[in-house]
């Protein structure tokens, strides 16, 4: 993970109507290779910035929330441009409101944010060359062996707030 001066970085949509403050470095950036990301995104893969979502402070109009589908099975809240539809971030099952998969390609200067890692190559486009200094797995991964102690320690502090989320969404009704 990187650590930077570059932060606040910008970001939003096409039409302006979104607008967006990335307030620190995210916890890690994926570039997802799985073939629901090449389905969403209409490319080879997706990349996200994960970050807290209090990190992210909103300096237009809020986008809304689309429920779609994912490969989990549990969905996804796509948050997208009511006017232009383009989206910039979605929220996941797992920790739904409290983190944030930013789409780097939205941050008005996207260059600073590379991917930390390459996930779900098993189904990249074959046409794609991943060879370089970032790691590349077949599936997910484990956290302790790819994320920066900073971005571990974040996860921690968060944690108990994800943990009565994902117990919220148990409770009937």
């Amino acid at each position: 993970m990187r650590s930077s001066p570059i932060f606040p970085l910008e970001g939003g949509c096409d039409c302006g109507h979104v607008r967006y403050r990335m307030m620190t470095a995210p916890l890690i950036v994926h570039c997802c290779h799985c073939r629901w990301c090449q389905r969403e995104s209409g490319a080879a893969f997706a990349l996200n910035a994960m970050i807290e979502a209090d990190r992210v402070i909103h300096t237009a109009s809020e986008p809304e929330l689309i429920d779609t589908p994912s490969a989990s099975g549990k969905g996804q809240k796509i948050a997208r441009c009511p006017h232009c539809h383009i989206a910039v971030w979605s929220n996941y099952a797992g920790a739904g409101p409290l983190l944030r998969f930013v789409r780097v390609g939205t941050l008005d200067q996207p260059d600073h944010l590379p991917p930390d890692i390459h996930i779900f190559t098993s189904t990249s486009q074959p046409w794609l060359n991943l060879s370089g200094d970032i790691p590349v797995v077949p599936e997910y991964y484990d956290r302790e062996q790819i994320w920066s102690v900073d971005s571990l320690a974040r996860r921690q502090a968060i944690l108990p707030q994800i943990e009565a989320y994902q117990q919220a969404q148990k409770q009937p009704g």
